[in-house]
Order: structure tokens, then C-alpha cells, then sequence
């Protein structure tokens, strides 16, 4: 267990894309070149987050009654 918040917390061997994001890191296995399956914006997801059958932040976020 690690309590230091600078540990590299890694999900999915490659880590949270960022603060407050269910997204997978881009690396160069994982790249973000795929759509929104909800908006159709292109290249916001990762193979990783398509997956896992994930949205952009910005739907989930207003699926979550937030955002924009």
C-alpha cells in the first residue's frame, strides 16, 4: 500500500488519463484515436476506454448532470 500521493497509481498498466477522469493514459500502446461513441467527437478515447465502453469526459460529465 502505498499513502504517498505522488505514487504512480497505474489501472490498466497505464494509469488515469487525469484528476477526476474515468479515461485511460494515452501511451504509445494505448493512443487516443478513437470517437465518442456519444458525440462522435474524434480521437478522445483510447483502445483501452472503448473497451470498458466509455464515453468522452465531457458526455459523462453531463450524464452526470454536470458539465457543459
Amino acid at each position: 500500500m502505498h499513502d504517498d500521493d505522488s505514487y504512480p497509481f497505474l489501472i490498466d498498466g497505464v494509469g488515469f488519463a487525469g484528476p477526476g477522469s474515468a479515461l485511460r493514459r494515452a501511451t504509445r500502446r494505448n493512443p487516443r484515436n478513437r470517437p465518442c461513441p456519444t458525440c462522435g467527437r474524434k480521437n478522445v478515447l483510447t483502445p483501452l476506454d472503448v473497451a470498458r465502453h466509455y464515453q468522452c469526459d465531457n458526455c459523462a460529465d453531463r450524464a452526470e448532470g454536470g458539465g457543459d
